[in-house]
């Protein structure tokens, strides 16, 4: 139903991703929809080398799509041990069947051996909104510090949140609550960076009482 609040078409058909995403749009009196369902939706190679550059690549190329307004972001864990990886194969890290479990346990796997102190990682997300015509007209970024446990732990979140801690609260992703995670984490951090440009083109109505201008 329209509801007279303008929409925005989250880019993602990743329930975590697009919860996280709503709850930070909705107090802003924007309706947001996911890509599931979407007339005209197609599916993104992402072939960027960066998240930068695909965050852009999926905004742009659905924007153009749809015809429609979309807020896109790319994301993933970079472990400094690794080299930078899984970075943007991140999702796909243990192959083309990869799912949660498995790329948590090949992140095992992988720094099996290596001290805390060699564990060090961070959460990296780029986001990008692209106008109906699939021009790209704002990007932000945001990061969140953190390290590699040994074991995963929590239930919570959504990749590889059960084994990212995060120093300063002495617990994963996993383990933190939403709201917790809602302020802190690297999507929530280049969420809020973008929200002006957002609000800039999409001009949220406002609610209130109704004008006493009795001119």
């Amino acid at each position: 139903m329209d509801d007279g609040r303008p929409t925005l078409v989250l880019g993602t058909t990743n329930g975590g991703k697009l919860r996280e995403l709503a709850e930070l749009l909705e107090p802003l009196g924007i309706n947001c929809r996911s890509l599931a369902g979407e007339p005209g939706a197609v599916v993104v190679e992402e072939t960027g080398t960066s998240f930068a550059e695909n965050a852009a690549l999926k905004a742009s190329t659905q924007a153009r799509a749809i015809g429609d307004w979309v807020l896109a972001e790319d994301s993933g864990l970079v472990v400094d041990a690794l080299g930078g990886s899984p970075g943007v194969y991140s999702a796909r890290f243990s192959g083309p069947a990869a799912n949660d479990a498995s790329n948590n346990s090949l992140l095992l796997e992988r720094l099996a051996g290596h001290r805390a102190a060699d564990r060090n990682a961070h959460y990296a997300c780029h986001a990008a909104l692209a106008d109906s015509s699939g021009s790209i007209v704002a990007t932000s970024a945001g990061t969140c510090a953190g390290r590699i446990a040994v074991a995963p732990s929590g239930a919570g979140g959504f990749g590889y949140d059960p084994l990212f801690v995060v120093p300063e609260y002495h617990r994963t992703f996993g383990e933190l609550a939403p709201c917790v995670k809602a302020v802190i984490s690297h999507r929530a951090r280049a969420l809020r960076a973008i929200i002006p440009a957002i609000l800039l083109h999409l001009r949220p109505v406002r609610s209130g009482p109704p004008s006493t201008d009795a001119r």
